[in-house]
């Protein structure tokens, strides 16, 4: 018996070190930054954090004399957004490659206080050496990560990384990614919103414009994302992908459940070469139905009423794009041209109380630009910045129809004034 005992011992003490030969250790790798910006703005500015996320000036508010009371210039000196980040690398089990990143800042404000905030916590699964001729390979991530549409962004340094003309989100999600050697990538998956939110009413008596996990959560399904990655050469690359967005504006009323359901599907494509010296230029464009979610300005509203208490939704559909170039290596020149225009919804609105707006954003505007020439200086880790940022707004009166503003169209300019400092660990 006492022999038998040892056995099972030995057996139990045995299964935990045979896995433990197939495993590979993990590695830690810390990293981060402190950031410092200095800006100025000739008006006032629709912006989050401290007005450093700079989405568009404001329109005009016109006063006794003709004053026009949005044209104050500010000055602001924010060390916001120092990040601290730890990525993890080379744990290997069996044939399976684990890596994973968690990443923080300082972002949030509780009163006059900055507090660290959640930015990416996401594992990596990789298998490689797949194939007939062992080139091909496939990665998931799972967890909090950059959206596939946001994460290719144009060579600027101010804080909103080129938003709204780039889609702006990072979410948790499942993205399955198959490798083609080194030429091919087909990417998929399924991401859920946490931080970046669509819009919709309050209540189903309170048509305020509000953004809510809720419309996502109680319409069941996920966003999709579908794309294919080319890189015909090491310095040529291509992307094109799509995303499906279906959600519940509204769910539930005194006689029920509700059949509300708007269904999105918004395309892009991205081109980036890269040569000698620092040499990159990047270009991207987005066809966006409705994609507040993904921070751009756009919406939707009802089109119809059904019999049955429900309604149909039409989405306002938009183009954002933007090209953008950098070059050097101590001394950078860098720059970003980006273009905005609402297209107006697919069908028409029913009236222009339930339209629901991008509150980051104005809805009466028509079309805006942006043009921000930039240089740096770099000295080991320490990099020096300034930018030149010119932001134009065409905003209007009278929406019509189509969510589109119709009469009083105007440009609104907007000159800021960006400084950073920023030490890399």
């Amino acid at each position: 018996m006492k022999k038998f005992i040892l056995s099972i011992f030995a057996l139990a003490a045995l299964s935990t070190v045979l896995p433990a030969q197939n495993e590979t250790p993990a590695k830690f790798k810390l990293y981060g930054f402190i950031r410092n910006y200095a800006v100025f703005d000739s008006r006032e500015v629709m912006a989050g954090t401290d007005d450093l996320y700079f989405y568009m000036p404001k329109d005009e508010a016109i006063i006794g004399n003709d004053i026009d009371n949005n044209q104050n210039p500010s000055f602001r000196l924010l060390s916001l957004t120092t990040r601290l980040g730890l990525d993890i690398s080379g744990y290997q089990y069996g044939s399976m490659k684990l890596s994973g990143k968690v990443e923080a800042d300082f972002y949030c404000k509780s009163g006059s206080t900055a507090v660290l905030r959640l930015r990416q916590a996401y594992v990596g699964l990789t298998w490689d050496k797949l194939g007939a001729k062992g080139e091909n390979s496939i990665l998931l991530n799972i967890g909090q990560t950059w959206h596939p549409m946001a994460v290719d962004m144009p060579h600027i340094v101010n804080l909103e990384t080129g938003a709204p003309f780039n889609p702006f989100n990072r979410s948790p999600q499942v993205m399955f990614n198959y490798n083609f050697g080194k030429t091919i990538t087909l990417t998929g998956g399924a991401i859920y919103g946490m931080q970046y939110l669509p819009v919709g009413p309050k209540s189903n008596t309170d048509m305020t414009s509000t953004k809510s996990a809720d419309y996502m959560k109680y319409g069941l399904l996920p966003e999709f994302y579908a794309g294919i990655t080319l890189r015909p050469s090491s310095s040529l690359m291509a992307k094109v992908g799509a995303n499906l967005f279906s959600i519940k504006p509204r769910w539930k009323d005194a006689q029920g459940s509700l059949s509300d359901r708007l269904t999105t599907v918004s395309p892009f494509v991205f081109m980036q070469y890269t040569g000698k010296n620092g040499f990159q230029v990047r270009a991207k464009t987005i066809l966006a139905d409705a994609g507040e979610h993904m921070n751009l300005l756009t919406g939707y509203g009802v089109s119809k009423v059904n019999t049955d208490g429900s309604w149909e939704y039409t989405p306002m559909r938009s183009t954002a794009s933007f090209i953008s170039m950098q070059y050097g290596k101590k001394w950078q020149v860098m720059g970003m041209v980006g273009y905005m225009k609402l297209l107006g919804t697919t069908e028409d609105l029913l009236d222009n109380t339930r339209y629901w707006f991008n509150g980051s954003g104005a809805s009466n505007f028509t079309q805006m630009f942006r043009v921000t020439p930039t240089i740096a200086y770099n000295l080991g880790k320490l990099t020096l910045a300034l930018e030149y940022n010119l932001t134009g707004v065409e905003y209007g009166s009278d929406m019509d129809a189509a969510g589109i503003v119709q009469n009083d169209l105007h440009w609104v300019l907007n000159h800021r004034i960006l400084t950073m400092v920023k030490f890399t660990f």
